[in-house]
């Protein structure tokens, strides 16, 4: 991936990171509600007197305690009438959206349960981590009762713009473009990369399009992932080709049939790299289960870090497997290896992919054809529905 610098310029629009106003806005919390912190480590235990501070790589677990547990603790709790404020630490997943261990720690060095002592004790759960944790988090919370935000990822950037924003104002937005794509018979992306021009066909037979918009208003069990803002579908088939960049920087080329992809071919880098992938998809093959489209709402700058860019207005991403936290079908239990359950978010956007341009996104509704991103900007389509 390309670095992308963000200036303080960038930045400017944004006002300072509030953490009162972030959780009176996400969730208008009542008094007396009792709020947790989670993080995630290889080493659980470290949570114990904030061993885990000693480490100068933990930068996200470090916010987690700087900018949320001090705030709790410095009068956030006083000034919004809360409850609680205690740090937990479960042993980190190592993939997205993994099931969470049962066990945890807590910072007087306890062990733990997750589900009887954070769970069912706490009102809203802060989960700042470095895997995502919003499937698992959705199912507990759907489950047992409580609401919370996901966060993971955290880094001074996200800190101080994508969780520095007025997220009513992020709603209004997201269900303007919401409104814009709903009920679409299909949507259809186009890749270039060289001379060569992919297209992957989404089926998304005229359902009710959702948004992730960061507001866990009400008393309905509900989980925000942070930061928020993307209108996305969970497709009903899938069929085309489309390009994909691994960890190494090895590039394949996905062949999608019956709604997975089916198989991978090496366009550059690493044969090795393909050929792990294929044997996943044969003996898991869900795995390649096409669970998501996404697209971003917001203006926000480049973080780095996914969890954020995908938010950004113009961007598009598609994701595989677990798809049942966004209202899909496809649980842990149907996977072959239950650490093949995550849920894999593939962002297309320039920072990311620059070796890959995405000339044209197009949508289906209401007997029509609507472009709705070129050149990973947004189409005249959609801007014309912002300005409605």
């Amino acid at each position: 991936m390309l670095e992308v610098p963000t200036t303080e310029e960038e930045l400017k629009p944004f006002p300072p990171f509030n953490l009162a106003r972030l959780l009176k806005t996400v969730f208008d919390p009542d008094a007396g509600e009792k709020v947790c912190i989670l993080i995630d480590l290889d080493d659980p235990r470290g949570v114990q007197d904030f061993k885990f501070l000693e480490n100068p790589d933990l930068t996200i677990q470090r916010h987690a305690y700087e900018k949320f547990y001090l705030g709790f603790k410095e009068g956030i709790l006083d000034e919004l009438g809360l409850t609680g404020g205690e740090m937990y630490a479960y042993k980190r997943t190592g993939g997205s959206n993994l099931d969470l261990p049962e066990d945890c720690y807590d910072i007087e060095g306890n062990h733990l349960s997750l589900e009887e002592d954070v769970y069912k004790p706490y009102d809203l759960i802060l989960c700042i981590s470095s895997e995502s944790a919003t499937a698992p988090l959705t199912a507990s919370a759907k489950q047992i009762g409580f609401r919370g935000a996901t966060m993971h990822g955290m880094n001074d950037i996200i800190l101080r713009s994508g969780l520095a924003v007025n997220y009513n104002e992020v709603s209004v937005q997201a269900e303007k473009l919401r409104l814009s794509m709903t009920n679409a018979d299909w949507a259809e992306i186009d890749f270039a990369v060289g001379d060569t021009t992919y297209t992957l066909k989404l089926i998304l037979d005229q359902q009710d399009a959702q948004k992730s918009h960061g507001l866990c208003l009400g008393k309905e069990p509900d989980i925000a992932n942070l930061p928020a803002g993307e209108v996305y579908f969970v497709p009903a088939g899938a069929e085309g080709q489309f390009p994909m960049l691994y960890d190494d920087g090895s590039i394949g080329i996905m062949n999608v049939s019956g709604g997975r992809i089916q198989s991978a071919e090496l366009l550059s880098g690493e044969q090795s790299t393909i050929d792990a992938h294929n044997a996943k998809m044969t003996s898991d093959p869900v795995t390649g289960e096409i669970g998501e489209l996404g697209f971003g709402t917001q203006t926000l700058p480049v973080s780095g870090r996914d969890i954020q860019d995908e938010k950004i207005l113009g961007t598009v991403h598609v994701a595989t497997g677990r798809s049942d936290h966004l209202g899909g079908h496809l649980t842990p239990d149907l996977f072959a290896e239950a650490q093949n359950a995550t849920h894999d978010d593939i962002l297309f956007a320039p920072h990311k992919t620059p070796m890959v341009n995405v000339p044209e996104v197009r949508v289906h509704r209401n007997g029509e054809t609507h472009v709705v991103i070129e050149n990973f900007q947004p189409a005249a389509y959609l801007n014309a529905a912002l300005e409605a």
